[in-house]
């Protein structure tokens, strides 16, 4: 019974390994990279008029979010030359941080785009502590 149970918990932790996969970073984190102006490429997927409302300086606008469908996530492909002429960490900003952020993650890295450099940042905007940070408009 025993050997039965811990086949079954390790087969569950082998097969949910690649949905662990998704590399975060800490709001904490990512602004201690922006006050020691750490080269980072902020790919932003919200929607217009939320990233209109408040982004981080330097992000790149891309209107992405959800990213599920093909016309969303073609939108990423304007951040490709900047990412491909970088070696600098990818970090990926969505409103909440959770689904759209994880499409957006692994269509860029379909589309070459080492998993080493992504990140997505914990709680996206919605819970970025920094609020003084922000700036408006494009």
């Amino acid at each position: 019974m025993f050997k039965r149970i811990a086949l079954s918990l390790a087969f569950t932790l082998v097969a949910a390994a690649p949905a662990l996969a998704t590399n975060y970073i800490t709001p904490a984190n990512l602004k201690k990279m922006l006050d020691e102006k750490q080269e980072v490429i902020l790919v932003d997927i919200q929607p217009a008029d939320q990233f209109e409302k408040h982004h981080l300086p330097g992000s790149i606008e891309t209107n992405a979010f959800p990213a599920k469908s093909d016309e969303e996530k073609a939108r990423l492909d304007k951040t490709l030359p900047t990412i491909n002429a970088s070696k600098a960490p990818v970090t990926v900003l969505c409103p909440r941080g959770k689904s759209g952020a994880k499409n957006s993650y692994d269509y860029l890295q379909s589309k070459g785009v080492d998993e080493k450099r992504l990140q997505i940042l914990e709680g996206g905007i919605a819970d970025w502590p920094y609020k003084e940070m922000f700036v408006t408009g494009r």
